[in-house]
């Protein structure tokens, strides 16, 4: 069986942004994405540095990884479909990678249930994220002496909402859920009023 340094799993342009810089840095890089299920990846032919892994393979090969195997699990964010990768300037020179939603995909993928005048608003004021946030390492995981609470949002595309309640459990989190977007403190501002004082009473 092949073997990878990384194993980069969906995202679409986004992923295959994070490994081609995998592969620039001298490891070797797998992409798993959404598409390989019976379809072709997002640039029609990837790199000859990157892998394409086909329906069953890729489950099996991601599966075997760990960290990757739980979050092959939750499969459907559509997030990677929709972003736009950018050069931008590092500070200390050379030049980093960052991800914005594509404007007229933004409504749809990230704020669904929010009016299309407060969407179109945060569409054009979004700002990016860089593929750094993606490949660096967590520190101490304060979940696991801190009490936590989460409000899962069961319409969110950018997080599915069965990897936001698998996350949940592993903490030990109190969990309210609210049929909401990713945007959910925008559409449902009591909601996450609600959880934030009920957190606050709790740890007083």
């Amino acid at each position: 069986m092949d073997t990878y340094d990384v194993v980069v799993v969906g995202g679409g342009p986004a992923g295959e942004v994070v490994a081609d810089r995998t592969v620039r840095s001298g490891l070797t890089a797998v992409v798993v994405e959404a598409e390989a299920v019976g379809g072709e990846c997002s640039y029609r032919a990837c790199v000859p540095s990157k892998a394409l892994l086909r329906p069953g393979a890729a489950l099996a090969e991601a599966r075997s990884v760990d960290g990757a195997r739980q979050t092959v699990r939750f499969l459907g964010s559509t997030l990677g479909d929709t972003v736009n990768p950018r050069p931008y300037p590092l500070p200390g020179g050379g030049t980093g990678t960052e991800l914005v939603i594509r404007q007229e995909r933004f409504q749809q993928q990230f704020a669904a249930d929010v009016p299309t005048a407060d969407a179109v608003v945060m569409a054009a004021t979004q700002r990016p994220f860089a593929t750094t946030a993606l490949e660096e390492k967590a520190g101490r995981a304060a979940w696991k002496t801190v009490p936590s609470w989460a409000l899962i949002a069961t319409a969110d595309k950018n997080i599915p909402p069965a990897a936001q309640q698998w996350m949940a459990r592993r903490a030990g989190s109190h969990v309210t859920e609210v049929n909401a977007s990713h945007a959910v403190a925008v559409s449902r501002p009591a909601a996450v009023t609600r959880v934030i004082l009920a957190a606050a009473r709790a740890t007083r």
